[in-house]
């Protein structure tokens, strides 16, 4: 697997358009590429931003958030939430690199993943490509940050092992490899998570991805997603003292 960062100009709110920065960033594009694309960038270019002053931040992670730990309940004085199904802290909003502004997550990052695509198959003449927007998050009891997929397209984001043999011929049970978080993982980390100026980037060399222009259906994506009745984590999730938040 090979991963490629892209340069971009400084992208800042009301200056330009998402294809705008993909025709000026990408110049070619070789058949069987996935290309990523933080998210933050696809809200600043869609206006998903709101400037730091205007409103309250909290009140903003509660309209986001499904749930939420209130941050006097946390020690950094962040709130915890569970957004779009992530348990992320203060619901994905952020303002490194923003120039002033809160960045929320996009409203519609499969709407976009899929539209991109759409961009690059016509511009690049590639019928087997990827998209996939990413952003970051910690992980419980490990410092630091790791990729995530918000949304992705063109491709399948697991690969089911369920009832095939493992070296020794004993089926796995429960198996399921997350190619979309993998590679967000991984080109996150290439692509930096400060002032390296390279919210895109191009992986290529992935013979375990198996492309697919009609995905993901709207099938596959609830397949993403586990209900707390079921996740092995559930007792320590719904344990937790949440509130409940706006975000559908």
């Amino acid at each position: 697997m090979n991963i490629t960062p892209v340069k971009t100009d400084k992208i800042t709110v009301g200056t330009t358009t998402l294809f705008g920065v993909l025709d000026r960033a990408i110049t070619s594009l070789s058949d069987g590429s996935v290309v990523v694309v933080t998210s933050k960038i696809i809200s600043i270019c869609e206006g998903r931003v709101v400037k730091i002053g205007e409103r309250d931040k909290h009140e903003l992670i509660e309209e986001e958030a499904q749930l939420l730990i209130p941050p006097e309940k946390t020690k950094y004085d962040f709130p915890l939430t569970i957004t779009r199904n992530t348990l992320i802290p203060t619901a994905g909003i952020d303002e490194s690199n923003g120039d002033g502004y809160y960045i929320l997550w996009p409203a519609d990052p499969y709407t976009t993943a899929r539209e991109v695509r759409r961009y690059l198959v016509n511009q690049f003449s590639v019928p087997n490509v990827g998209v996939l927007v990413t952003d970051s998050k910690t992980t419980a009891l490990r410092w630091g940050t790791t990729g995530i997929s918000l949304a992705h397209a063109g491709f399948a984001a697991l690969n089911n092992y369920i009832d095939t043999p493992d070296i020794f011929g004993r089926n796995l049970k429960v198996t399921k490899a997350n190619i979309a978080d993998g590679l967000a993982a991984a080109a996150v980390v290439v692509m930096g998570e400060g002032s390296e100026q390279t919210p895109l980037a191009v992986i290529s060399d992935v013979p375990f991805v198996r492309f697919d222009a009609s995905a993901p259906s709207e099938k596959e994506i609830a397949d993403l997603t586990i209900d707390l009745s079921e996740d092995l984590y559930g007792p320590i999730i719904q344990a937790a003292p949440w509130q409940k938040g706006k975000g559908k």
